[in-house]
């Protein structure tokens, strides 16, 4: 284990038990009975879009990017993708590889004026973006819990800020989104966390969206949760479908641990060496 990691463990010491979010801290006394992961700690705006409320913050990050580690070329920041994106062993041991298990090359999903999820063009701005895809398959009274991890490698840190306020943008704009045929999200909210708010201690900017996640195969509602932050140039997000049968404190807290592998592996790959 790196530095990096450590640090950033040491960091989301309070994290893994409460959340990296205002959000999750209910989570930890959540009994599995449906909690649908907003717990009602972030105040809702009219707007449907929740805020965070300040906490004590340290004086900066602890981290400065290296501009001669940032990787210049689509090759290079594919390399890095790879290195960082969480896999099935930081989720946790009961999570498996699915089929497919990568993303392709030029894959990139856009959602739609229909608030529907389609294949698009991935933007100039980014070199490089890969997903990969886990879960813990069904068992007896257990749904298949099914998660994903992305890592996209931006030309710039600003073009990064920008994907973190569209994500955020999105759930305002389509509460209610249409993932593929059989699945969608409704009652979405967003959470945004820049640095030293909402227990954010650990990257430039994070957030979170909660929902319910509806799959027609399956009997009722399910929790919907995306966690994403920013390092440098780099965004990476630990998204997870719920399924009958799992407690919401351990899913979460899965979530989180996969989160916090990849920030840890991206500070290590783009800061100053001592």
């Amino acid at each position: 284990m790196t530095y990096g990691y450590r640090r950033v463990l040491r960091a989301c010491g309070g994290a893994l038990a409460c959340g990296l979010i205002l959000t999750a801290c209910s989570d930890a006394g959540d009994d599995g009975g449906g909690d649908d992961g907003k717990g009602g700690t972030p105040s809702a705006t009219a707007s449907g879009t929740a805020t965070a409320q300040p906490a004590p913050t340290p004086s900066k990050l602890g981290f400065t990017a290296d501009p001669k580690r940032a990787p210049k070329n689509e090759a290079e920041a594919k390399r890095l993708a790879f290195a960082i994106v969480a896999g099935p062993e930081s989720w946790g041991a009961d999570f498996v590889r699915r089929t497919p298990y990568l993303s392709a090359d030029d894959y990139w999903p856009v959602l739609s004026a229909q608030c529907t999820w389609e294949t698009g063009t991935r933007p100039r701005t980014v070199l490089h973006s890969v997903t990969a895809y886990g879960e813990i398959p069904a068992r007896a009274g257990r749904g298949a819990l099914r998660v994903s991890a992305t890592v996209t490698v931006h030309r710039t840190e600003t073009d990064a800020d920008w994907e973190m306020a569209e994500t955020l943008e999105e759930a305002l704009r389509c509460p209610a989104q249409r993932l593929r045929d059989g699945e969608r999200i409704t009652g979405l909210m967003s959470l945004g966390s820049p640095f030293g708010v909402g227990g954010n201690f650990t990257a430039a900017d994070s957030l979170r969206e909660a929902g319910s996640y509806v799959n027609d195969a399956v009997k009722g509602e399910q929790t919907y949760s995306w966690y994403q932050s920013r390092v440098g140039q780099i965004t990476v997000a630990a998204v997870v479908k719920g399924a009958p049968g799992h407690v919401a404190k351990e899913v979460d807290n899965a979530q989180i641990q996969a989160l916090v592998a990849m920030v840890g592996r991206a500070e290590d790959s783009l800061e100053v060496q001592s």
